[in-house]
């Protein structure tokens, strides 16, 4: 989350007044993310989150998101509901940006997981994939292979020392290709973006898992190899073992993976990697400079691969 359009309380006010969910009490920017506008929308009826959304957020993707966090909710499951204004509708307009407001879901993300938080929200994610099963929108992956090439280039443009090589070795990924038999894993909804940022913990249980914008129909276990890259290594990009192990226990405890699936984890992990890589380092580089944004290194990310590839090899 960050904040990239700014929002006064005279707007925020005057665009919750097509909604019933009370008079405007407080308007707080949240300033963590690099994807869209948020702030913390407290009213007299509760608390909520209002979204602008920017660049990378098509607007006609948002049916597709926001109908799944919807649909999870329906099934008991801790997403955000998305709540319509009077007339129904989830998205409206504000300062120029397509703009919505959810449900705030309590609880707090955990910046050092031990075993058993990996291990439940490894649960969660399982979950979430047997939960939106049923769930028939379609949105191919906005930040799949076929957008690395893009983003690579608007690097380059601007990229040097250090930048630069990362960009380099990236490069010998993209030449790669997918392999057909990835194309055959299981599919379905998933988040894409399953960070523990993205995740909430209230007395040790999952409460809230948030920030659908990236969600598409993809590989599920590519969802899982994204969430391992984000759960299972340090700071500096190296593997966790013992949390790799916990995180994977806890998804296979409610939805087993495939032996086809458990053979490609190293690939996949490795394409998240550059997945990663390449959206970090494209903002660090092309961020407004005016944004309240909290950029982040991409070069950690990019040590993971090394875990990947030996693995692979």
């Amino acid at each position: 989350m960050a904040v990239f359009t700014p929002v006064s309380e005279a707007e925020a006010g005057t665009y919750l007044g097509a909604y019933d969910l009370g008079r405007l009490e407080a308007l707080t920017p949240i300033a963590e993310g690099v994807e869209n506008t948020n702030y913390r929308l407290q009213t007299t009826s509760g608390r909520f989150v209002l979204t602008l959304f920017e660049h990378r957020t098509r607007a006609d993707a948002l049916p597709f998101c926001l109908g799944l966090t919807e649909h999870l909710a329906d099934r008991g499951y801790p997403a955000p509901r998305p709540m319509p204004d009077r007339a129904g509708h989830w998205i409206g307009r504000l300062n120029g940006r397509p703009a919505s407001i959810i449900e705030w879901r309590e609880g707090d993300w955990l910046r050092t997981p031990g075993l058993d938080d990996q291990h439940t929200a490894g649960q969660a994610l399982a979950q979430l994939h047997m939960a939106a099963t049923d769930f028939d929108g379609q949105r191919a992956n906005p930040v799949g292979p076929a957008a690395w090439r893009a983003l690579a280039d608007r690097c380059a443009t601007v990229a040097g020392g250090e930048d630069r090589r990362m960009l380099q070795r990236l490069e010998r990924e993209l030449a790669g290709t997918i392999e057909q038999s990835l194309r055959k894993l299981p599919q379905g909804p998933v988040h894409a973006d399953y960070f523990p940022d993205n995740v909430l913990f209230l007395n040790g249980a999952v409460s809230g898992v948030i920030d659908f914008y990236f969600a598409c129909v993809d590989t599920l276990a590519y969802d899982l190899a994204i969430a391992l890259n984000a759960w299972a290594f340090d700071a500096t990009g190296g593997a966790n073992p013992p949390a790799i192990a916990a995180f994977l226990a806890g998804y296979e405890s409610v939805r087993p993976l495939s032996p086809a699936e458990r053979a490609a984890l190293p690939d996949l992990g490795a394409r998240a990697v550059v997945r990663f890589t390449l959206t970090r380092l494209h903002d660090r580089l092309l961020a407004p400079p005016d944004a309240l944004v909290t950029a982040k290194d991409p070069a950690p990310f990019l040590r993971r691969l090394d875990y990947w590839r030996a693995v692979f090899a």
